[in-house]
């Protein structure tokens, strides 16, 4: 017994002919009359009593169909069960982010999304490092600023204010730079990796980068926002790294009218895991988590923490 043959079965009573039935389930007449006759020789019982002008449903056929019903349903919610489990987050998610971005904002969502996902593990890697996706192993990386041409797949997930800032003490000492040609004056405190830093600023409606120097480099945003603290010198940070600083007093914001548009949050992936449902899951998550709370707002400007 095949449970086609339950299904066909089914429709022919509550369509009342064969016609009828093979119309309803696209399938010929005859196909519908001989798996309704192989159904009836699986079963050694007789559901149907056939004339030229009716047919019949016998009492075995009436609590067969019954029978069937419910077994086809019990079927169909197993198999939209099933569906479900698999367009359901699952499995181990590996991430690569930025270390204070990671610590101060990531983690309390990586525990959310875990929250609603128990079927979800995390290995995060908290790094501003930039980590080789395919061959490190990693599913998905957040990276902030410009991104390099490369063949992995981005996705954007909010806008961060860069902020350029110091502490009153160096402001007072040192007097604040008005324009970023200034700034070769100063003493700059470079956020990145080795080589050479240049800042990007407005000058007459066109972006341009300015060399800076200072006595300190770091691959830490909050090494460079401690030392401007320290008033040590002027650091260009995002937001959500000197945002609490900022609103602490312990720094002030300068060359505010010449700073560039919001730069971006990303998640990239490799091209492999384009369609798998966890990343996808997690990168809508982080999407709707990191929106801004009005029009045009960057994600900085909330105040949030790197």
């Amino acid at each position: 017994m095949q449970l086609d043959d339950m299904r066909i079965f089914v429709a022919v009573v509550e369509a009342g002919n064969f016609t009828a039935a093979a119309n309803r389930l696209r399938l010929s007449k005859q196909f519908v009359s001989r798996r309704v006759a192989a159904l009836e020789a699986s079963l050694g019982v007789r559901l149907l009593v056939r004339n030229t002008r009716k047919l019949a449903v016998t009492e075995l056929g009436h609590a067969f169909r019954e029978r069937a019903k419910r077994i086809l349903a019990e079927v169909a919610d197993a198999e939209q069960a099933m569906s479900a489990r698999r367009s359901e987050p699952r499995g181990l998610l590996k991430v690569s982010a930025p270390m204070s971005f990671g610590v101060e904002h990531l983690s309390p969502l990586v525990a959310e999304f875990l929250g609603a996902h128990p079927d979800v593990r995390f290995d995060m890697v908290l790094s501003d490092h930039i980590v080789d996706l395919v061959g490190e192993g990693f599913d998905m990386a957040l990276r902030i600023g410009r991104l390099a041409d490369s063949t992995l797949i981005a996705h954007k997930l909010a806008d961060v204010r860069m902020v350029a800032c110091c502490s009153p003490g160096y402001r007072r000492r040192r007097r604040a730079p008005a324009v970023p040609a200034e700034l070769a004056q100063h003493a700059c405190l470079v956020y990145g990796q080795e080589g050479r830093a240049n800042w990007e600023f407005i000058v007459d409606g066109a972006h341009v980068p300015f060399d800076v120097h200072g006595p300190l480099r770091a691959n830490n945003g909050e090494v460079i926002r401690d030392a401007a603290v320290a008033g040590l010198g002027i650091a260009l940070l995002p937001d959500f790294i000197v945002g609490p600083a900022l609103a602490a007093g312990q720094l002030v914001e300068v060359l505010a009218d010449h700073l560039p548009p919001p730069t971006a949050l990303h998640a990239v992936y490799p091209q492999h895991r384009e369609g798998a449902v966890t990343i996808r899951a997690f990168t809508q998550f982080l999407r709707t988590r990191l929106a801004p709370s009005g029009p045009d707002k960057p994600y900085g400007e909330r105040g949030a923490a790197r």
